[in-house]
C-alpha cells in the first residue's frame, strides 16, 4: 500500500491522473478555458463526472478524460497527452485519428441523448502535448475544416481540435498560460495562476478520497498491463510456432523459447548427459546449464 502512496506524492501536472483532478477544479479549468480561447465564460459544467474521477481506462486506452460544457452549451474535451504514440507495425503516428475517433464519440453521445444533427453542440477537443507534434514551434495548433479548393471556405461544422505544444515558441498565448507551459515542463511556478495550480495539487495529494482512489487506479493499470503482457506473450509463442518473430510478439516468444529450452536442459540432465553435451544441444551456455542443475538439486 505504501508503495502507492509515495507514487501519487511524485505525481506532477503531466501525469493523466492528477490532471484530471486539477481540472475538476472549476476555478481553475474555467481560467485555462478562458485564456485558451480568449472568451468569457459564464459557467461550465461537468459530463459524467464520475468516470472522471473513477480514471478506469478502457482496455485500448482510449476514453474521454475531462468533459465539460459551457453555459452556451459549447462542449470540451480537455487531454494530457505525455508521449506521441506510433503503431509499431505500420509507423504511424496515431493521435491524428484519436482526435477522429473521439470527436465521434462526442457527437455520438450527444445523438444518443436525442438532438438532431444541426443541434449538435460546438466542440474543442484540446490535447496539451509535451512534444511538439507538427515540429513547428507553435505553441497553438487550431484545426477546423476548410476547403482545399479555397481555404477561406470553412466546413461551419463548429468543431475544433487544438494542440498545445507546451514545448513551443511561436504564437502568442497569454501570461498565464505560458505560465502553465512552463509548469507542465519543469515543475516551475513564476505567476499567481501557477501557483495556486500548485497549491491545489497539495490540496488533492493530501485527500485521503483521492489516495484511496489513485491506489486502486493503480492496481487497475496494473491488471491491465499484466493482461496485456500475457496476451501478447501467448500471441507471440503462438506465432512463433507458426510463422517465427512477428514484430509487437518479441517478448512472449523469446520467452517461450527460453522455456523450452530450460525444459530440454531439464530432461537431458535426467538422463545423465553432461553439462557441456546440453549447453551445444539447446544452445545455452555452460553456466545457464549449471544453474538449472544447481535448482534441480
Amino acid at each position: 500500500m505504501q508503495k502507492q502512496i509515495s507514487n501519487l506524492d511524485k505525481l506532477t501536472l503531466s501525469n493523466d491522473f492528477l490532471f484530471k483532478h486539477v481540472m475538476l477544479r472549476k476555478r481553475i479549468c474555467k481560467h485555462i478555458l478562458e485564456e485558451l480561447l480568449h472568451t468569457q465564460i459564464a459557467d461550465i459544467t461537468y459530463l459524467e463526472a464520475e468516470q472522471t474521477i473513477d480514471v478506469y481506462p478502457d482496455s485500448h486506452g482510449i476514453r474521454l478524460d475531462v468533459r465539460i460544457a459551457d453555459a452556451a452549451n459549447t462542449h470540451y474535451n480537455l487531454e494530457m497527452q505525455v508521449k506521441n504514440p506510433v503503431n509499431r507495425a505500420t509507423g504511424k503516428f496515431l493521435l491524428p485519428k484519436r482526435t477522429r475517433y473521439y470527436q465521434a464519440m462526442l457527437d455520438t453521445d450527444m445523438l444518443q441523448k436525442g438532438q438532431d444533427y444541426d443541434e449538435l453542440s460546438p466542440t474543442y477537443i484540446i490535447f496539451f502535448c509535451l512534444f511538439d507534434f507538427f515540429q513547428d514551434s507553435q505553441r497553438i495548433y487550431t484545426f477546423k475544416k476548410r476547403c482545399l479548393e479555397n481555404m477561406n471556405i470553412e466546413l461551419a461544422d463548429e468543431a475544433v481540435i487544438m494542440f498545445l505544444n507546451t514545448l513551443g515558441s511561436k504564437g502568442d498565448v497569454s501570461p498565464d498560460i505560458q505560465s502553465l507551459f512552463d509548469y507542465i515542463n519543469s515543475n516551475t511556478i513564476n505567476s499567481n495562476f501557477t501557483r495556486e495550480v500548485a497549491d491545489t495539487i497539495v490540496e488533492i495529494k493530501n485527500d485521503k478520497k483521492v489516495r484511496d482512489a489513485y491506489m486502486t487506479y493503480e492496481m487497475r493499470m496494473k491488471d491491465l498491463r499484466d493482461e496485456a503482457h500475457a496476451e501478447g506473450k501467448a500471441e507471440g509463442l503462438a506465432e512463433g510456432k507458426a510463422e517465427g518473430l512477428a514484430e509487437g510478439k518479441a517478448e512472449g516468444l523469446a520467452e517461450g523459447k527460453a522455456e523450452e529450452k530450460t525444459a530440454t536442459a531439464k530432461r537431458l540432465l535426467s538422463m545423465g548427459l553432461s553439462v557441456e553435451d546440453i549447453a551445444k544441444a539447446t544452445s545455452l551456455s555452460v553456466e545457464q546449464v549449471e544453474a538449472i542443475k544447481a535448482e534441480q538439486i
